[in-house]
């Protein structure tokens, strides 16, 4: 491997780990607010399935780059495809909670999961990391709603995530070097 291949492909991992971190601290700041006003995380987590969007575009373009696939385009729609749908469904949980069949704290805990489920299945196709995200969401839905003082417990998952994705990336480069020699 050239010394430009490792760097690229280092920076690259900076990147992805640096959108983790990002995402993990949206989705608390989103838990804090649904958990103050049930309203605003409501719109909150709508708004969340654009920046997940935006996010997996950034890292599926820099998936390609890695796989020298350089069609832009065929990532946009797939994505599109993917995260509109994603937003469909969303609209589904907005127009149950208009209806009275949810509340706003259940319609934004639906918006929730959907958004890991949504984050999860993108995973497989971008990227371990997002995966990761989306399985802390849907772990965060389930915390909000069993544990009475949550915030400090998605605090702690938060951490640990973070700190174990490291870890790995380490433990994974370090073992890619000894296989290498």
């Amino acid at each position: 491997m050239s010394e430009e291949a490792f760097i690229s492909k280092k920076r690259k991992i900076q990147i992805e780990e640096t959108i983790l971190i990002i995402l993990l601290l949206l989705s608390l700041l989103g838990i804090g607010i649904t958990d103050f006003s049930p309203d605003d995380g409501y719109g909150y987590w709508i708004i969340m399935v654009i920046v997940f969007a935006l996010c997996a575009i950034l890292i599926a373009w820099l998936q390609s780059k890695k796989h020298d696939v350089n069609n832009f385009t065929s990532i946009l729609r797939e994505q599109f495809m993917h995260w509109s749908t994603s937003l469909v469904v969303v609209g589904g949980a907005f127009l149950l909670q208009k209806s009275g069949q949810l509340t706003e704290t259940s319609a934004s805990l639906v918006i929730l999961l959907i958004l890991a489920l949504a984050t999860m299945l993108d995973g497989i196709r971008i990227g371990w990391r997002f995966s990761v995200v989306g399985l802390y969401l849907g772990v965060s839905s389930v915390v909000v709603a069993y544990v009475e003082d949550f915030m400090w417990v998605e605090i702690l998952i938060a951490i640990a995530t973070v700190v174990l994705t490291i870890f790995w990336e380490v433990w994974l480069n370090k073992a890619l070097s000894h296989a290498s020699n």
